[in-house]
């Protein structure tokens, strides 16, 4: 059985930003808007890493949900462009879709950090 050789790191993380397999880029991590393949079907490199394994990406979408928040609130707020209440309002609406959306990539970037510092 030949050792299983990790990917560079920017390679893995250009592949889950394009939502493909971190390991080989062939094959894609997802097959619907919030369901995964279990495997790759190139590599072989299994998806389904366990129970609780995709945690790690709920912080990433966490993190940087609020980072873009926080940053355009303040952008807003001291460009005093839109009223205090359409600033919450768009927040609010940015609080609710933005996850939602940045979903796949938060756990494709989680899985091609894990493939990139324990590969299996």
């Amino acid at each position: 059985m030949a050792p299983i050789t990790r990917p560079p790191l920017a390679a893995a993380l250009s592949r889950a930003l394009r939502l493909r397999c971190p390991m080989c880029g062939r094959s894609k991590l997802f097959r619907s808007w919030f369901r995964m393949n279990e495997a790759c079907a190139e590599c072989g490199i299994n998806f389904d890493r366990g129970p609780g394994f995709y945690l790690g990406s709920i912080y990433i979408n966490y993190g940087l949900t609020a980072f873009v928040v926080t940053v355009g609130y303040l952008a807003m707020f001291f460009a005093d462009v839109p009223s205090a209440g359409a600033r919450l309002a768009i927040l609010a609406v940015f609080c609710l879709l933005f996850p939602l959306w940045f979903f796949r990539y938060a756990r494709s970037l989680w899985l091609a950090m894990d493939v990139y510092f324990d590969p299996k």
